[in-house]
């Protein structure tokens, strides 16, 4: 397509990944933009990095040694795929999995698999099949370990709330592409099929963003005083020392959780972190909205509503 390698599905998605970006930037470029949508922003422009590199490379007449596009497009899929991980440990606050499967020791086993399992092999035997071969059956097998471990970590089949639920879903589909992509890597250079599968990881995270806008949607009335409190105090900011700050994507949610009257075990379930994760955030909340503790922030955010 073009004079180029890239095929018209990689080419598709492209200009899908790009129209998302830009959406999401436009949506909030007239507000305060949060770590989270900075999160997403920093995904989408990953994704339109590995689209454009894997599509168009490798190309004949590239400055430089042929290998070096190959470390260009392998190590911006890496990246991604890190970023990826570490955008859904944020999103479950997750500090570390089993078998020390930190972010940082990710990237570190990705980066040091790469330099001795692909490039050292290639420079040794100048087969670019044999050094894919090498790298990618190890990589892979890790990555199907890792995939089971961030099952059995957010896995809870009867939490009844439905946005919990759908995320875990899209959850395990975005890690799921990410531990196929390895295979797919070694099988050929089928375009059509690795592009699919791997983007169809960031549609995944993007469901899991619109899906939580509709849910506050669906919950604005539990949070109207709060919202509302939380307006007046951007407005008329407090002259005291305390400081007042948007309250984050997981505070919200606990927030609700709060304002359904559930404990912190029962929220801890629900969410897949500790009860002592839970009080952490309740702190934060109760700080960020003026209050001493529970039974304060009970008193003052509690409204009647429709379920």
């Amino acid at each position: 397509m073009f004079g180029t390698p890239i095929h018209w599905t990689t080419f598709f998605y492209l200009i899908i990944d790009t129209f998302i970006v830009s959406l999401a930037y436009y949506h909030h470029s007239f507000k305060r933009i949060r770590s989270n949508h900075f999160r997403f922003l920093k995904l989408g422009l990953l994704f339109i990095a590995y689209n454009t590199t894997g599509g168009f490379l490798p190309i004949e007449n590239f400055p430089g040694p042929f290998i070096i596009q190959y470390v260009i497009t392998y190590g911006i899929a890496i990246a991604l795929c890190i970023y990826i991980v570490y955008y859904l440990y944020k999103e479950y606050d997750i500090v570390v999995i089993k078998l020390h499967f930190s972010i940082q020791n990710l990237a570190i086993l990705a980066i040091s698999s790469f330099i001795i399992l692909f490039l050292i092999p290639y420079f040794l035997t100048h087969s670019l099949n044999w050094a894919r071969f090498l790298f990618t059956i190890p990589i892979s097998i890790i990555a199907f370990v890792f995939l089971w471990f961030f099952y059995i970590r957010i896995s809870n089949l009867e939490n009844p709330n439905h946005f919990f639920l759908k995320r875990n879903k899209f959850s395990i589909l975005s890690v799921s592409c990410i531990a196929l992509l390895p295979i797919l890597t070694v099988i050929g250079d089928y375009q059509w099929l690795t592009f699919t599968v791997m983007n169809l990881a960031f549609y995944a995270i993007t469901a899991i963003e619109i899906d939580r806008y509709l849910y506050l949607l669906e919950n604005k009335n539990k949070m109207h005083k709060i919202f509302d409190w939380n307006k007046k105090q951007n407005e008329y900011p407090a002259k005291d020392s305390m400081v007042y700050e948007n309250l984050t994507k997981r505070e919200i949610e606990v927030a609700l959780s709060i304002l359904s009257n559930q404990t912190y075990k029962e929220i801890s379930k629900d969410l897949y972190i500790a009860e002592s994760t839970v009080s952490k955030h309740a702190s934060n909340i109760f700080k960020k909205t003026g209050v001493k503790n529970r039974r304060q922030f009970l008193s003052r955010f509690r409204r009647k509503f429709k379920k």
